[in-house]
């Protein structure tokens, strides 16, 4: 009886990832159907799943049209350097909160936590006005330095850092180590699928990211893929299989990225659970 429920369970649990799989694949697997479509067909009032006609005009008009390349140039250059920096940030400061002592530690951690309450939406104003007093308008500095600062990381690496042994810090202090060398001798290698499943995940945040650009960018040539493909709306029109062969172009890169680092991705994630890969 108790093979049979759990026979059933694992049914039922399998069924429901394929179920959430498909819709989940729909509408990717739709926006590759319209893409490889002539733009006649997208409008078209027979329905048709696959296209009448394969063609990859709308990829080839899209890479034409605009400024595709260098939107793409600027979303790789603007999340590389905000997964960097932020990581840099994230783990010096983790590991102050969690392996040394000073004056105000708990009040500084307390008030770095306290951003989780604070939508990035509320800052918008005060930062818009920080980025012109500095004038960084218009720029990559205006564009990554808000997005540096991440609370969520802070926490894991912190969470991870304070379940390290104190004797591995200590037999490295001992031996002359100073905090920087402990990070980044130590702690660092113990933690790199954590940092890695972190950097991912900051990275993909940062190349979707579209409401801080639309805000800080007045120029076309410093606009993100997120804020292009609202431009490549308003040079397409109604053609919808550009339009979706825009957005797959845009999304290319971080899927990319997730498929190559999936494994170190669920590794971090399970290591910060405290569960073996």
């Amino acid at each position: 009886m108790k093979n049979r429920s759990q026979l059933w369970w694992s049914v039922a649990a399998v069924a429901s990832a394929v179920v959430l799989a498909a819709l989940w694949m729909f509408p990717l697997l739709w926006a590759v159907s319209t893409a490889l479509r002539p733009e006649h067909e997208t409008v078209s009032a027979t329905f048709h799943w696959l296209p009448q006609t394969w063609t990859l005009d709308a990829f080839r008009k899209t890479l034409g049209a605009g400024n595709l390349p260098l939107w793409l140039f600027n979303s790789a250059l603007v999340a590389t350097l905000v997964t960097v920096v932020t990581m840099a940030i994230s783990l010096s400061s983790a590991y102050a909160f969690s392996q040394l002592r000073f004056r105000g530690r708990s009040l500084l951690f307390g008030l770095a936590m306290l951003a989780f309450l604070l939508p990035f939406e509320a800052l918008l104003v005060p930062l818009f006005r920080t980025m012109h007093q500095l004038g960084m308008i218009n720029s990559y500095a205006g564009l990554v330095l808000p997005q540096v600062v991440s609370p969520v990381v802070i926490y894991v690496f912190k969470q991870f850092f304070d379940q390290v042994p104190a004797d591995f810090r200590e037999a490295a202090v001992m031996d002359g180590a100073s905090p920087l060398r402990v990070l980044w001798s130590v702690y660092l290698p113990l933690s790199g699928n954590i940092v890695w499943a972190m950097a991912i995940v900051t990275f993909i945040g940062a190349w979707n990211n579209f409401l801080w650009p639309f805000i800080i960018v007045t120029s076309n040539e410093m606009m993100t893929i997120p804020l292009g493909l609202t431009q490549t709306y308003d040079a397409f029109g109604v053609r919808y299989a550009q339009l979706m062969a825009a957005a797959l172009l845009g999304a290319l890169p971080v899927g990319l990225a997730y498929a190559v680092f999936q494994r170190r991705v669920t590794q971090g994630f399970l290591a910060t659970s405290g569960l073996k890969a």
